[in-house]
């Protein structure tokens, strides 16, 4: 038995199907597709410092492990803020960039790091992606490693490597088996479930008509429609539309049925659209945008259709996205993220240890805090 472990400068130097192999079907960002488009369609790379470095494990040449991987020059697109270490390291004179971050460019989601197929062996090949990268990193110089978004299956296997752990928080909605929208509403408060049904009917009162499609019925103008809409949202906060136009057109060809596009009309012409990407048991919310102001709006088109479609369709979960305390009062209650780091630099390893050590217990009261909010009865 012969096990090969190398770092990869393009998913493309590896086959669709083996990579597919590995990946989890609730976990469409890890796929193939998703990632490929990213890199062919100038979403990573030099330009936005999101240098591929995927590692791979082959067991006598089949793909047995993979992980996506990149070298960073900056902390854009990851969600997991460590842009206080990197200013603690400037302060000191030292060079935190570049660093490598095994994680989805630009996605806030929970899901595998470490693709493995075989579940039976899935901590040693994981102690393999694990080793690989802190041998990579050690090799070419960098500050530190971070897995961001972990699933509880490989946050275990970090942490049993001594790695530190930080908690995060986001706002996600579990489906009780709910009949339809009504049924679910009827779990609420008062207080809260005729919040809900006026933001609901203001929408209706304004003539607000919404239209869901998937990848497959997406045409190249209603692709340049939502990414206008895109645009837009980022223009507002000054930041970078990263995901370009034939990004979103070629994951709405190559993988239409985990692509939804919800778009809102007003007097026949479009006025805001929401991006979801659909997994096997649960819809990923994660962008938005509009041109013209109405009450309400926002929350119905990335929320409660999200919720209602997720309802009709048997999904179990919807993750809208990251941060936004708004969220629990309409039911999506508060969820632990994880992360991990190595800190390469002997002091400063020490010093946010204790960091990430106090801010997980902050992370816990937060949490405990946010549930006593809840909606429900």
């Amino acid at each position: 038995m012969t096990i090969d472990v190398s770092i990869i400068g393009a998913i493309s130097e590896v086959t669709t199907d083996e990579w597919n192999a590995l990946v989890d079907k609730d976990n469409p960002f890890a796929c193939y597709e998703f990632l490929n488009a990213l890199e062919q369609h100038d979403c990573v790379g030099q330009t936005y410092g999101w240098l591929p470095q995927h590692i791979i494990v082959r067991e006598n040449g089949k793909l047995i492990g993979a992980s996506p991987m990149y070298l960073k020059n900056n902390s854009y697109g990851e969600f997991v803020f460590d842009w206080a270490w990197a200013d603690a390291y400037h302060r000191s004179g030292i060079e935190y960039y570049p660093k490598l971050v095994t994680s989805i460019p630009y996605t806030p989601a929970t899901g595998q790091r470490f693709l493995i197929k075989d579940k039976q062996h899935h901590s040693e090949i994981s102690q393999l992606i694990i080793h690989a990268g802190l041998q990579h990193a050690k090799a070419v110089g960098v500050s530190s490693v971070h897995w961001l978004f972990t699933n509880e299956k490989d946050t275990q296997e970090l942490e049993a490597q001594n790695l530190m752990l930080r908690l995060g928080c986001q706002f996600h909605w579990q489906n009780k088996s709910y009949i339809n929208f009504d049924h679910y509403l009827s779990f609420f408060n008062s207080k809260n479930r005729k919040k809900i049904k006026r933001e609901r009917k203001q929408v209706q009162q304004q003539a607000i008509e919404i239209e869901i499609k998937t990848g497959h019925e997406m045409s190249d103008s209603l692709w340049k429609i939502f990414h206008d809409f895109y645009i837009s949202t980022i223009d507002k906060k000054s930041g970078m539309a990263t995901l370009t136009l034939e990004f979103f057109k070629s994951i709405g060809t190559s993988m239409p049925d985990s692509v939804l596009v919800l778009f809102a009309k007003h007097d026949e012409k479009y006025v805001a659209s929401a991006f979801c990407i659909r997994g096997k048991n649960t819809l990923f919310g994660r962008h938005w945008g509009c041109n013209t102001k109405f009450n309400s709006l926002h929350f119905e088109l990335c929320y409660y259709q999200g919720l209602e479609y997720c309802i009709n369709n048997g999904l179990k979960r919807f993750e809208p996205g990251a941060q936004g305390e708004h969220k629990i009062y309409r039911g999506f209650l508060p969820t632990e993220t994880w992360s991990a780091h190595w800190i390469a630099h002997p002091e400063f390893n020490t010093m946010i240890r204790k960091h990430v050590q106090h801010e997980r217990e902050g992370m816990q009261y937060y949490i405990q805090d946010m549930h006593s909010h809840s909606p429900f009865k």
